[in-house]
């Protein structure tokens, strides 16, 4: 097992340390040059497909009631909105008009990138018998990924610190630029519209039925149709039936788990909501983990999950041509120390 300065513990079937003791990326890592050529090589016909939906979709803040759509406006100058703001009000001999607006985002409320410092764990990663707030690769809470207030042994202790992840931020992805082969899986084409809890062997019978192929350093995506019921809803969301729609992962299957391990994806992504079903199903083994499958690829592996992908015309366009794989450039924003991010991203064929 590697040796790391932060740890001597790891999770089990974790990939801490495997890319040495300062490693950001996890399975990023794989996305090499030749991994990068592989997926040039799927652009046959040189047409580009937008994976995200617009940022003021879902609409509202029902599907999530701590994210809530973005907020455009005019930014200020001399105490005066500057849209269509005249030069003139300022220098006479000036003809020109200027807009200039600024945007408040919930990185996460619409087509997104989830961060390795999105979701950690309480582990004794320091091996003293007791668990501590840890993220992958053993970068800590309060010390790497730091808030207003540490929650510790019961206590909310208020930190003068300023907030956000000094490790493990999103901005490690984009300076990655996150291009290259992708593979869709459609589910929608195998389950329907109605919710489906898609685990191991139901996937796999998707799989082996489209004879889609996953190789080590792909990314995968898994178009659900939840998507498009998002986009029928007109930024009104029907929360209750959104929660009844579409397919998503079994987080609780083991063997599911272990193949999202030995496949050696790099990224898993999703046109619906978490990629796995949420809450997770009832277990009476292991309940501890309330998203298992997050645990399992942002915690353990180092595996990036997307969420709410815009997959239905590229997933369709790939089905029709006989199809699964295709150019994938999806960075997210460079913004450092944050735990999210929209997904602009751009599938090609």
């Amino acid at each position: 097992m590697p040796t790391n300065p932060r740890w001597k513990n790891r999770p089990e079937g974790s990939t801490w340390g495997d890319w040495g003791p300062d490693d950001q990326l996890g399975r990023l890592n794989l996305l090499t040059p030749e991994q990068v050529k592989k997926g040039m090589a799927e652009v046959r016909e040189g047409i580009p497909f937008c994976l995200s939906l617009p940022l003021d979709y879902p609409g509202e803040a029902k599907l999530n009631p701590r994210r809530h759509p973005p907020k455009l406006q005019p930014t200020v100058r001399d105490g005066k909105p500057y849209l269509n703001f005249p030069l003139s009000l300022t220098n006479r001999h000036h003809l020109d008009v200027i807009s200039d607006d600024a945007a408040l985002i919930h990185l996460q409320y619409s087509t997104q990138w989830d961060s390795f410092a999105h979701v950690g764990q309480q582990f004794d990663a320091d091996g003293d018998g007791k668990a501590e707030m840890v993220y992958y690769n053993g970068f800590r809470a309060w010390e790497h990924i730091i808030g207003p207030v540490e929650y510790r042994d019961g206590q909310e202790i208020p930190r003068a610190h300023a907030p956000g992840a000094t490790r493990l931020g999103i901005e490690n992805m984009a300076a990655k630029c996150v291009q290259g082969r992708a593979v869709m899986i459609d589910l929608l084409t195998h389950c329907g519209w109605d919710r489906t809890v898609v685990g191991y062997d139901q996937l796999m019978r998707a799989i082996e039925k489209d004879k889609v192929t996953v190789e080590p350093g792909d990314m995968v995506c898994l178009r659900t149709g939840f998507a498009d019921m998002i986009l029928s809803m007109n930024k009104k969301p029907d929360a209750e039936k959104l929660e009844r729609s579409c397919a998503a992962l079994d987080g609780r299957d083991e063997r599911l788990l272990q193949w999202i391990t030995d496949s050696q994806l790099v990224a898993l992504i999703s046109d619906n909501y978490a990629v796995e079903h949420y809450p997770a199903l009832e277990a009476a083994e292991d309940p501890c983990c309330a998203l298992p499958l997050h645990a399992h690829c942002l915690f353990k592996l180092g595996v990036h999950l997307g969420e709410i992908w815009h997959l239905s015309p590229l997933a369709d366009w790939l089905r029709a041509n006989g199809r699964h794989r295709f150019l994938l450039t999806a960075p997210p924003l460079r913004l450092p120390g944050a735990v999210g991010s929209p997904a602009n991203a751009i599938g090609t064929v």
